[in-house]
């Protein structure tokens, strides 16, 4: 292979994976991740929530047996975010070989797995809140985040006149863009990575 061929693969393989793995994160985000971990999973602190369903202790302090375990809050949202990450993995994962075979090329498993532990890790980081947060307010953008909020009912199923509750972090919040921005971002640099291995190792069609 000359190395103008080899540049033209690498760069239509780095353009097919980045559309994938971004294309394919709002199903992810938004679809297939339950409404439960999308609430929980950026959960921290000390207290006491209880394991089968993440509400405080002290709101209910008197269950008992297998509905009565407790863990920090902290850890529950540690959890939340790894059912998601796993989930989000899964789709990720399936659907690039998915795409790749289809076009008749076999991107080496070592490759994608560069690849898809890259998009995990970071997808768990981010999705915690607290760090990206921390880089929001190093990139200066704590003023945006507090200035793009919305308004949402609060109260479950059945409530005639829930409370309106202001939330910074859900669709259509400022801190909501900021996730998706870095999530993208990230999938360019793994796209990247997991082409650099592919063209090193030679994906096979």
């Amino acid at each position: 292979m000359t190395d103008h061929s080899r540049a033209i693969e690498g760069l239509a393989l780095l353009a097919t994976l980045t559309s994938v793995f971004g294309e394919i994160h709002p199903l992810c985000d938004q679809v297939v991740q339950n409404s439960h971990d999308a609430s929980t999973k950026g959960m921290h602190g000390d207290h006491l929530v209880y394991v089968n369903d993440g509400s405080p202790v002290e709101e209910n302090p008197w269950r008992t047996g297998k509905e009565g375990r407790t863990c920090t809050a902290s850890a529950y949202g540690r959890r939340s975010v790894c059912r998601h990450v796993a989930g989000y993995t899964a789709v990720q994962l399936a659907s690039t070989v998915a795409v790749t075979r289809t076009l008749g090329y076999r991107v080496p498993a070592g490759a994608l797995l560069a690849g898809a532990a890259i998009n995990a890790i970071t997808h768990g980081i981010i999705d915690r809140r607290d760090p990206l947060l921390w880089l929001a307010e190093k990139a200066g953008k704590s003023g945006y985040i507090k200035h793009a909020t919305v308004v949402r009912k609060a109260g479950g199923e059945g409530t005639e006149y829930p409370e309106p509750v202001q939330d910074i972090s859900g669709p259509g919040t400022a801190l909501m863009e900021i996730d998706q921005a870095a999530h993208r971002a990230v999938g360019v640099a793994a796209a990247l990575v997991t082409t650099w291995i592919t063209l090193r190792k030679g994906g096979r069609r």
